[in-house]
């Protein structure tokens, strides 16, 4: 038995804090901290310090299930891979290849999220594939490719945060969701810089800030665009930086000065004097930076309300500049990675686009396929979850929970029951795993190798630690199987570095290129950013969406090993990743939520996370100590709220939408906005606040508007 450390990650949130491993002779595993990995410097959450207890067979699941009679039993892994073969062979011959679907998640590793999407355009031959990654980062996606012509989450790493004169941090919480983040914060103050956080809650994060915004949910593209108008009337603009990296300036111009403060404030909330100081303290400094979660993006109009806070950046020339510039703090684990190498609905690896045709063939020659033969882009997520049953009629489904996940989700149960065919691979039996005709046991984080890459762009190594239980076997196998079984004999291979290293012929060139990127570089480095072009490609560097060797503020740049490209830490400090160089403003102007509260339906419900839980909590419900502290469901709402619905502290309330009904104990605080109630996400059952949400889409994201819909509350006579 293995008893030396071993230097991994966690597997929840895209920090991936480095941690390290040891096997104990009781046969569990104990963690300690890794204080050489540069995100975390040693610190971890709750979830990364239970992280093991998901390694017990007393939670997970050890074999594979197939339903019979209706109920799922314990099958041999021949017997549940046929099953599925059958299953999806069937449904492509009576209904052709878009009738089978495929579903991904951003925890998937980098080597599976590429398996996968090969899986379905060459296998398969279908054009039905997204992930789970489109309901939490895409807005942000869109609006950085929109603006820079790239999108990676944070264009420099997260040392420079605490080291720019000013941070305005857009509806996260990152004291509750990424708990080791919260430093940079306090370092930032430590160092005199400024924290700004906008959120409709007064959170543990808001509780740090220097000034707190608290926006009506749904309006943060109107608070932005109220900024950058005073920006402008201030005369607070960096015009030669305006003039010389920048185009599309008075059109967006045009459409701030519409959006006057008192207008705004109107709108939001938010106080003129409130705005005006968000201005002053955001200019004052030589640099500064916007960082947006999920609040600004979960919305219809997400990739329109990062616009408008990039315009804010660029108008005043903090972007493409040392200590200076717009990120998106990405939430799931490989929620950056898992974006990049096909598991989207119209992208192909190393973020090419699906329907450039130099894309194909370069793609297609890398898989040995001809170009003609790719599919072309599918349905967004929830559009493609919301075709189950008539357009889409079998689902192979891997590390995801859209029972609990997904808008409307009590809809979206009941299209996962009329599949006529439904596989599911995880370590759980989640939710949705239940409603599967088989379920497949699979390796996690801790037993298996494989890249992720972080919120920085960080391509990291996680190692494997220990052995998996008897019976369970990797997702890349599960590829490989099913391909043979389905005629594709070669191609899928179950070893991940052979995966990455045909990953990185076929990222190479593209805008995410990992060609120059390696395990045993990632071992060395403690991980490597991308873009990093092979040793060949690097003299084309000059002209390419990326600074080749970028100038570090710190004078302390990445060194190239061997004489490889060292990596890219810092994006556009020279040009940005447009054809022209320069960072594209855009129009924009403010547009109400889908759903406006109304007589029937007069409270706005925003939804999100605590620190116990994570995501739709398939993983940490099954944890005793996360449960402990964060037991179930709750609806946070303002004294004068429960005083009207004669509601107290903890007793039950129902929470209507147009879409359902939900019940928790009510918690009361004067934390949150009177006209506003908060739901957390992670559970099921009759407190599931995505029974809730709206799907209304994002018309160039297609993201769903989770964070703001239209609920009357009730309360609840348990009798």
């Amino acid at each position: 038995m293995q008893t030396s450390a071993t230097p991994t990650h966690c597997p929840y949130c895209a920090l991936q804090c480095g941690m390290n491993l040891t096997p104990t002779s009781d046969g569990g595993v104990t963690v300690t901290e890794r204080a050489d990995f540069p995100v975390n410097r040693g610190a971890l959450c709750g979830k990364g310090r239970t992280a093991p207890a998901l390694l017990s067979s007393r939670v997970r699941l050890t074999s594979p299930l197939v339903r019979r009679a209706g109920v799922l039993e314990p099958a041999t892994w021949d017997e549940a891979l046929d099953r599925i073969a059958e299953g999806l062979s069937r449904t492509r011959t009576e209904h052709g290849p878009d009738a089978c679907g495929v579903f991904g998640g951003g925890g998937l590793t980098n080597e599976k999220a590429y398996a996968l999407g090969k899986f379905a355009r060459v296998v398969l031959g279908t054009s039905q594939i997204d992930y789970n990654g489109r309901f939490c980062m895409s807005s942000a996606a869109a609006g950085g490719i929109k603006a820079f012509g790239l999108d990676r989450g944070l264009p420099f790493p997260l040392e420079d945060i605490p080291r720019t004169g000013c941070v305005i941090l857009v509806g996260s919480n990152l004291a509750e969701t990424m708990p080791p983040a919260l430093r940079y914060l306090t370092e930032l103050k430590e160092n005199g810089g400024t924290l700004i956080v906008i959120d409709p809650r007064r959170t543990r994060t808001a509780e740090q800030a220097d000034l707190h915004l608290a926006p009506r949910p749904g309006t943060d593209l109107a608070l932005a665009l109220g900024l950058l108008h005073l920006v402008v009337a201030e005369g607070r603009t960096d015009e030669e930086y305006i003039r010389e990296r920048t185009s599309g300036w008075e059109e967006a111009r045009a459409a701030a000065m519409a959006h006057w403060p008192e207008y705004v404030e109107r709108i939001t909330g938010v106080s003129v004097p409130q705005l005006r100081e968000t201005v002053r303290m955001f200019c004052e400094p030589s640099s500064a930076m916007v960082l947006t979660a999920r609040g600004p993006e979960q919305q219809s109009k997400g990739t329109d309300t990062v616009g408008a806070w990039i315009n804010l950046c660029l108008a005043t020339g903090r972007a493409g500049r040392p200590l200076s510039g717009y990120g998106c703090l990405t939430g799931q684990g490989n929620g950056q990675g898992g974006r990049e190498h096909g598991q989207k609905a119209d992208q192909l690896p190393g973020y090419r686009k699906l329907t450039d045709p130099a894309a194909r063939r370069h793609v297609a020659e890398v898989w040995g396929v001809d170009p003609d033969s790719l599919p072309g882009p599918g349905r967004s997520a929830y559009e493609l979850l919301d075709a189950m049953g008539t357009d889409i009629r079998s689902l192979l489904l891997m590390g995801s929970n859209p029972v609990v996940s997904a808008p409307r989700a009590a809809h979206i149960e009941g299209r996962l029951r009329s599949l006529d065919f439904l596989a599911v691979a995880d370590v759980v039996l989640s939710e949705t795993a239940a409603l599967a005709d088989v379920v497949l046991p699979v390796t996690q984080w801790a037993e298996e190798t494989g890249t992720t890459t972080n919120l920085e762009g960080r391509v990291l190594l996680r190692r494997r630690a220990v052995t998996p239980p008897d019976g369970i076997r990797s997702d890349l196998d599960v590829l490989h199987e099913l391909a043979d079984r389905l005629g594709v004999e070669k191609g899928f291979p179950t070893d991940p570095e052979e995966v990455f290293e045909e990953l990185r012929r076929a990222s190479a060139g593209g805008p995410a290129d990992y060609s120059g990127i390696t395990y045993r570089r990632l071992a060395e480095e403690n991980g490597v950013f991308w873009p990093c072009p092979a040793q060949e490609a690097v003299q084309d560097c000059e002209d390419a969406a990326f600074d080749a060797l970028p100038d570090d503020p710190a004078g302390e740049g990445a060194e190239a090993v061997g004489g490889a490209h060292p990596g890219t830490p810092r994006l556009f400090l020279d040009r940005f990743g447009t054809e022209d160089g320069r960072a594209r403003f855009v129009a924009v102007s403010h547009r109400a939520v889908a759903e406006e509260p109304d007589a029937e339906y007069p409270v706005l419900l925003t939804t999100g996370r605590v620190v116990a839980q994570y995501q739709s909590g398939a993983q940490t419900r099954r944890v005793d100590e996360l449960n402990a502290a964060a037991p179930g469901p709750f609806v946070e709402m303002h004294p004068r709220l429960a005083e009207r619905l004669g509601a107290a502290d903890g007793d039950p309330v129902a929470v209507v939408s147009r879409r359902g009904r939900a019940v928790a104990p009510a918690r009361v605080t004067t934390s949150i906005r009177p006209d506003t109630v908060f739901m957390p996400f992670h559970w099921a059952g009759e407190g599931r606040a995505n029974t809730l949400t709206n799907p209304a889409l994002d018309p160039t994201s297609r993201m769903p508007e989770f964070k703001a819909c239209a609920v009357r509350l009730e309360t609840v006579d348990r009798g």
